[in-house]
């Protein structure tokens, strides 16, 4: 089971929807306790491209 990538911070950008702690959205963090690990592994993906797409 991976680990949830939150870091506690749990602000979003002014668009509302992503966290800029985890760089998740909304949806994913509100699914994240019932994804398979396929899903969150698939997220995890996608928080790394969001990651560097804001830095």
């Amino acid at each position: 089971m991976l680990k949830s990538p939150c870091k506690g911070v749990c602000k979003y950008d002014p668009e509302g929807i992503i966290c800029v702690g985890c760089n998740r959205t909304k949806r994913e963090i509100s699914r994240w306790g019932t994804m398979t690990d396929g899903e969150r592994k698939n997220v995890m993906t996608k928080l790394s491209k969001r990651s560097r797409n804001t830095n």
